[in-house]
């Protein structure tokens, strides 16, 4: 299993690729399933080894709004905040992608932040680059009309799953903006209209 971690998380040293071997456990999970839900005490922090994991926050009546995705050789930023603090999750995480993780017991976190200076590296660059992630969002809301909002999210899916046709229904989207499938399929529409999308039955085609 040394081998595997190490081709993923290149970072990590060959000594604390063996303690995660000996001390980490093995989880897989299907599409639709949810490993982490609003509210409750995270004991794990998760290092994603194959697949793919949508991050949302939740409001109280239940509305979701995308936050980032977890891929291969990444963990979860917040819930890594929560689990040091003993706080509950503030993030609901569903896997889109079946996927492999690798959970990591909280007490081994706090021990390999002294012990090991890559996972120390790993845990802050995972910091950093979240926070990035999360700014662009925030300033996504703040400073850009719903037709830029709308076209920065589906620039951000082709990224991430590296492809020019996304699986994405009108009403996801909606829900995933905070916004009417009505107000979704007009802008999507215009956005056809100037050459940027194509609109398929299953699926809408980047085409800039």
């Amino acid at each position: 299993m040394i081998e595997p971690i190490k081709k993923i998380f290149t970072s990590f040293s060959t000594e604390l690729a063996k303690e995660i071997e000996v001390n980490a456990t093995i989880h897989s999970y299907k599409t639709g399933d949810i490993i982490i839900r609003t509210g409750q005490y995270i004991k794990n922090t998760v290092l994603v080894i194959s697949g793919k994991i949508k991050v949302y926050r939740e409001d109280e009546n239940g509305g979701e709004f995308f936050m980032y995705y977890l891929q291969p050789g990444q963990a979860c930023a917040i819930s890594m905040i929560c689990a040091t603090k003993n706080e509950k999750s503030q993030i609901m995480a569903k896997v889109v992608e079946d996927v492999e993780l690798i959970m990591v017991p909280l007490p081994l976190m706090d021990k390999w932040m002294m012990q090991h200076r890559s996972w120390y590296e790993f845990v802050i660059d995972t910091y950093r680059s979240r926070f990035e992630e999360v700014l662009e969002v925030i300033d996504s809301i703040a400073f850009r009309a719903m037709d830029e909002r709308l076209e920065f999210y589906l620039k951000r899916h082709a990224d991430v799953c590296g492809c020019k046709e996304l699986k994405l229904s009108h009403q996801e989207i909606a829900s995933e903006l905070n916004t009417s499938r009505e107000v979704i399929s007009r802008l999507l529409k215009k956005m056809e209209q100037r050459g940027i999308v194509a609109l398929h039955r299953n699926n809408i085609e980047l085409l800039k």
